[in-house]
């Protein structure tokens, strides 16, 4: 097993062992036991009823005290490291990091594309590989994106995880990869399929040179974010029931569309 390989393998690991610890202490926390005199609980009863429907979550979480682990551990990630990264990565003029993330779009275009074909979408997939020719010519190999700018072509998002869902898997049960955030069980399925069409599994980079390309990929997304992130904590009273709830309605639009 390759050093990075088993680098990635104990970071899953500590997650989850982080997680599993965290969330008896937080489960407290998040959900306080309060005791009220029967009187009061029956007062509230048609409340409760009222509301019980509005309460169901999206999608299920009977792993909710892992997951909030694993969400707690991405959170440290996020504030102590990947962001201050990703602020100092800000010296590079934005339009150069732009180009970054042309690059990278235009890279993973087999990936939208093949999924758009799988889903039966013919137009999508033939923007998409519209797009791949001219953007991978005359957009000086994906740094630039004719194709969108001037053509009016715009990328489509289509994954695996939303194949699977227009073919009929649900969702599964919720999930909160390390790292890489909201998911479920049929999406985290996704993503491994999407990883096979993955351009740069087929070149001859180490491991640690693709390693060190995913994670240019991350901090030049976040460096271009205008800190989403910090505005839901910011603004949510449980940012983490608001993400799963988000994410869910995201997903059912992206398979439904």
């Amino acid at each position: 097993m390759s050093p990075v390989r088993l680098f990635v393998l104990i970071v899953i690991v500590l997650f989850g062992a982080v997680g599993t610890v965290w969330s008896q202490d937080v489960t407290a926390k998040v959900r306080p036991s309060i005791t009220a005199p029967d009187a009061f609980d029956a007062d509230f009863d048609d409340f409760d009823d009222d509301f019980s429907d509005e309460q169901l979550p999206l999608i299920s979480d009977p792993l909710e005290g892992l997951n909030r682990g694993v969400f707690w551990c991405n959170d440290k990630l996020y504030v102590y490291l990947l962001k201050p990264v990703a602020r100092g990565y800000r010296v590079v003029p934005r339009p150069l990091r732009r180009s970054v993330g042309n690059f990278f779009s235009n890279l993973t275009t087999p990936v939208r594309a093949v999924n758009a074909l799988l889903q039966f979408k013919v137009k999508a997939t033939g923007t998409e590989l519209g797009r791949l020719l001219v953007n991978s010519t005359i957009g000086w190999g994906g740094l630039l994106d004719p194709a969108g700018d001037a053509l009016g072509w715009q990328k489509t998002n289509e994954d695996f995880g939303q194949t699977l869902g227009v073919y009929g898997l649900r969702s599964g049960w919720y999930l909160v990869l390390p790292v890489l955030g909201p998911s479920s069980v049929r999406d985290g399925v996704g993503i491994l399929g999407d990883q096979l069409l993955d351009p740069l599994l087929y070149t001859n980079l180490t491991d640690a040179q693709k390693t060190a390309a995913a994670g240019l990929k991350i901090i030049n997304r976040l460096s271009l974010d205008p800190d989403s992130y910090e505005g839901i904590k910011r603004d949510a009273l449980d940012p983490y029931l608001f993400i799963r709830a988000a994410y869910a309605q995201h997903r059912l639009a992206s398979v439904s569309k």
